[in-house]
């Protein structure tokens, strides 16, 4: 899970299996159709503003990592870190 603040507001993105679609309030759900996400849950905490809440999201967007970079600081292969 990823975790983006912004104000009062906390926003936990999780990937979401495939057929799922976007489990979001209008804000987060706002940001995730124009980034091409399909399939993602997400949960607030704090704050309701809206404009909090989307710049929250593309917080936790920036903080996403690569599964190499991850692999690699692991010292693992890029198959060990979806297991």
């Amino acid at each position: 899970a990823i975790i983006g603040k912004h104000g009062a507001s906390r926003i936990f993105l999780k990937p979401a299996s495939p057929g799922t679609g976007i489990i979001a309030g209008a804000s987060v759900r706002a940001v995730m159709e124009q980034v091409g996400v399909h399939n993602i849950l997400s949960k607030r905490q704090g704050s309701k503003n809206a404009l909090n809440l989307v710049h929250a999201t593309m917080d936790a967007l920036l903080r996403m990592k690569d599964a190499v970079a991850i692999a690699n600081k692991r010292g693992i292969t890029i198959g060990e870190v979806f297991n």
